[in-house]
């Protein structure tokens, strides 16, 4: 077991926040996703969360993405002026509308999930030669790191 002045020595910090930096610049980057039109992050996750809750409606989304319903309409009508969704009545409920990926919407969500894709080949590749034990503790390292960051999140934002 390693003692505090060693973990500091190592200064695991450092390259973790260049990590975090270089995905962020990487996540953050408007890209076509094999459209013809360029696409947002917040509009590619929108596209994701419809595909991946076929039939849904505005409120619904906003529920999901922890975002106001005005947010979600600003988006939807740019995806919609842009070809990659469309509207139609909600066959349960004529006074609501529901949200479909068009052909161009859904070209765009598979160019996403790979690029996803290529992200976890590349983890993959870094990992393969450590044991099933080595990568189980780096991913409990990650997820407890995610915990503690998002307790610390709420605790600067007081």
């Amino acid at each position: 077991m390693m003692n505090t002045q060693n973990l500091h020595e190592l200064r695991v910090s450092y390259p973790l926040l260049r990590v975090v930096y270089k995905f962020f610049e990487i996540e953050r980057k408007t890209r076509y996703y094999g459209t013809d039109v360029p696409l947002f992050p917040s509009e590619i996750h929108m596209i994701n969360k419809i595909k991946q809750n076929e039939g849904i409606h505005v409120t619904g989304l906003a529920n999901i993405l922890n975002v106001t319903k005005g947010a979600v309409s600003q988006i939807i009508m740019k995806l919609e002026k842009k070809g990659l969704i469309q509207k139609e009545k909600d066959s349960n409920n004529q006074s609501r509308l529901v949200l479909k990926l068009t052909a161009k919407g859904e070209t765009a969500y598979h160019n996403h999930e790979k690029f996803h894709k290529k992200i976890e080949v590349m983890v993959n590749e870094i990992v393969k030669d450590a044991s099933k034990e080595e990568v189980k503790f780096f991913k409990d390292v990650l997820i407890t790191l995610e915990e503690r960051l998002e307790l610390f999140k709420k605790e600067v934002e007081q």
